[in-house]
């Protein structure tokens, strides 16, 4: 039997895309799989309008512009089983004795609070331990779609070489024949950019496999422990890819693996940098810091990058970021 995978999705406000995922989910060939939706108590309804899809009251909503519409058709035959949670009741391990009686239910999780990015994935990782019957958690965005063999064949990558953390590659979802990223390395020297590596540089250069795809093998959270919260949204993967490599996993991407992403719709965030929303430039600008003075010691390889970023935010009038960023 292929070993199992828990497949976590963290939504906020965005149940038109969790939607439109968790059907392109439901088609893909992997034969042992559960799926656990986390929702960071979204103030739009967003578990409501997902439950009503699983019971066959609401339909899925696309992008007008979509050319993805087929791997999320034809719709599940509705209602679906699924049993709800608060994060109490995840955490503790779910109602064991109702879940028996569901044929592979949808485990949905109300978080009760907007923790970030690695809060609400944590959630649905707890649950998962508590079950302690998987091999990987695989931390999918929801403003993804996956082709069929997405999952089969990262995992299969994974396994083949041996890997703590496994990415796909990530396609823009406006543009499926258009790499996003094939994960991405460090300007360890100049102020920690993220660059994002091209197909022949992912041997030498991968520092970090992109969240919006990201295969965790059990033995790295048994190891090192869940993902970091200290910076709610932004750098936590690449956190703890560092923390995984520095523990003496392997990472890689495994490029028959593709998924189809968005880019921002999960955060909210705008993907132009020139009109990016301004709580996402600043604490993107934190993280970056942090990050820097945590795995490669601050000092003049970070302040040269930062003074560059500083630079452009003045040249865009947008001063009181750079006050913000530093308070």
């Amino acid at each position: 039997m292929t070993k199992k995978v828990y497949i976590i999705l963290l939504n906020y406000n965005g149940w038109k895309d969790t939607i439109e995922c968790l059907e392109s989910v439901l088609k893909n060939d992997y034969e042992n799989y559960q799926i656990i939706v986390v929702d960071n108590d979204s103030p739009n309804n967003s578990m409501e309008y997902i439950i009503n899809w699983a019971e066959g009251k609401q339909e899925v909503v696309y992008d007008e512009s979509s050319q993805l519409k087929h791997l999320s058709q034809p719709f599940e035959k509705k209602p679906l089983d699924y049993v709800i949670y608060t994060q109490e009741e995840a955490i503790n391990g779910g109602n064991k004795e109702k879940e028996s009686k569901l044929n592979n239910p949808i485990i949905f999780i109300q978080a009760g609070e907007n923790g970030g990015f690695a809060a609400g994935n944590n959630i649905g990782i707890k649950y998962s331990l508590t079950k302690d019957d998987f091999e990987y958690v695989w931390l999918l965005n929801n403003d993804t779609v996956i082709e069929k063999n997405s999952l089969s064949s990262l995992e299969e990558y994974a396994t083949e070489n041996d890997l703590g953390i496994s990415g796909s590659a990530l396609m823009y979802y406006h543009e499926p024949k258009e790499v996003q990223a094939y994960g991405g390395y460090i300007n360890k020297f100049f102020g920690t950019g993220s660059n994002i590596l091209v197909k022949n540089e992912i041997e030498n250069k991968l520092d970090y496999v992109v969240g919006a795809s990201f295969l965790i093998n059990k033995k790295v959270i048994n190891k090192i422990g869940l993902m970091p919260e200290e910076y709610f949204l932004y750098y936590e993967e690449t956190d703890y890819c560092f923390n995984a490599r520095n523990n003496g996993f392997k990472l890689g991407i495994a490029m028959d693996s593709v998924v189809y992403h968005k880019e921002g719709g999960s955060s909210g965030g705008l993907t132009d940098i020139n009109n990016k929303n301004e709580f996402i430039d600043v604490l993107s600008l934190k993280n970056r810091i942090i990050f820097h003075k945590k795995y490669l010691g601050g000092g003049v390889g970070l302040w040269s990058g930062m003074i560059i970023a500083f630079g452009n935010r003045v040249k865009r009038g947008q001063v009181d970021r750079i006050w913000k960023c530093l308070n």
